[in-house]
């Protein structure tokens, strides 16, 4: 077992680079995580993220990955926002980016600062291994942050922790080194039901359970085909994720901006931008623009195509133009979503 001493200072160098959040658990299989884990993809709600599907076996347990792991350490970093994330709902003609794409993109972010403190833990215990997981490997942050104590899963879905609300990157460090495990989170959700009412396109079957083929997270993000009809104008403006269920969360008040990372605070242009100049991206002109964004790996196409959709949900006929220049856009999906755009707008009183 790892001693006392260099646990707390692993706890110290964690705060100090800039994690609010850090835990201990065990890496072996939970038969309870794999249930869920199983039942999940059972259901199909997955929706089209096959990759999650492929590596169920390692996504089930941290050993299932890598079978030399004894302990895991869950790491959560703020992004607290500094405004509402709601308050563009009422202004139709800008497009709502999703507080955590505001900034730089949390995969470089959140690697980086893991990369530098497994480097301090291999300097401290030259006989361990270890391995750093940000969002991209088949790895379950968020039962694991829950198991590590650093928050509680809440109704939806994500972590929501006492201190930070729902607002929190999480990232994690497998190790070969036995440390002592901390007491799971405590769910606080308690009767609350705020981010089940919250959400537009009723992605909650039941608390504690998303539909990912219903989430606006997902269909802005990670569906690339049509959107279905029924759920368009359920998108509103929101061109890039959704923050509805996350933001109506009252741990939030606990959220401070001020514990956020300073490499994760927002691009100005990003806060309240204008729907029509994102409908004049050319593919060059969206890679330049968002350069260093996590929003660049949805390419311009599936972005252009979200930017249609908003843009016939506000029904504003001074975009027009726009919409119909993309009707005969080179990419069918889009084209697609322009003509639907068109005919909302037209329809629009």
């Amino acid at each position: 077992m790892v001693n006392a001493e260099l646990q707390d200072d692993l706890r110290t160098e964690a705060q100090r680079l800039g994690f609010v959040a850090c835990g201990f658990t065990s890496a072996a299989p939970d038969p309870q995580r794999a249930a869920r884990l199983e039942e999940y993809l059972g259901e199909g709600r997955h929706g089209s993220m096959e990759w999650m599907e492929a590596r169920k076996a390692q996504r089930a347990s941290p050993q299932g990955l890598w079978p030399e792991a004894r302990s895991v350490i869950a790491l959560g970093m703020s992004y607290a926002p500094d405004i509402d994330p709601l308050a563009l709902e009422s202004q139709p003609e800008k497009a709502r980016v999703s507080v955590y794409a505001q900034g730089r993109d949390y995969h470089d972010v959140v690697k980086k600062t893991l990369k530098a403190l497994a480097r301090w833990l291999i300097e401290r215990a030259p006989e361990s291994e270890l391995k750093v997981f940000v969002d991209t490997a088949p790895v379950m942050e968020k039962p694991l942050g829950e198991a590590a104590g650093i928050g509680w899963q809440g109704k939806h879905t994500n972590v929501v922790s006492r201190n930070h609300g729902s607002w929190l990157f999480l990232g994690a460090i497998y190790s070969t080194l036995d440390f002592a495990h901390d007491t799971p989170g405590r769910d606080l959700c308690g009767s609350c039901r705020a981010c089940q009412d919250a959400c537009p396109t009723d992605a909650f079957p039941s608390p504690y359970k998303l539909d990912a083929r219903r989430c606006i997270s997902y269909l802005t993000i990670e569906h690339k085909g049509e959107v279905e009809e029924d759920l368009r104008p359920l998108l509103g403006n929101r061109i890039y994720g959704c923050d509805d269920c996350l933001a109506v969360c009252p741990w939030n008040k606990f959220a401070d901006a001020a514990h956020r990372h300073l490499k994760l605070a927002p691009r100005q242009e990003l806060a309240a931008p204008d729907l029509a100049a994102f409908l004049q991206f050319d593919d060059a002109g969206f890679r330049q623009f968002f350069s260093g964004s996590p929003i660049k790996r949805i390419g311009r196409n599936r972005f252009v195509r979200n930017c249609l959709y908003a843009a016939g949900n506000s029904g504003s006929a001074g975009l027009a133009p726009l919409v119909r220049g993309l009707c005969s856009d080179d990419d069918p999906i889009v084209a697609d979503a322009a003509r639907w755009a068109l005919a909302r707008i037209s329809a629009a009183p």
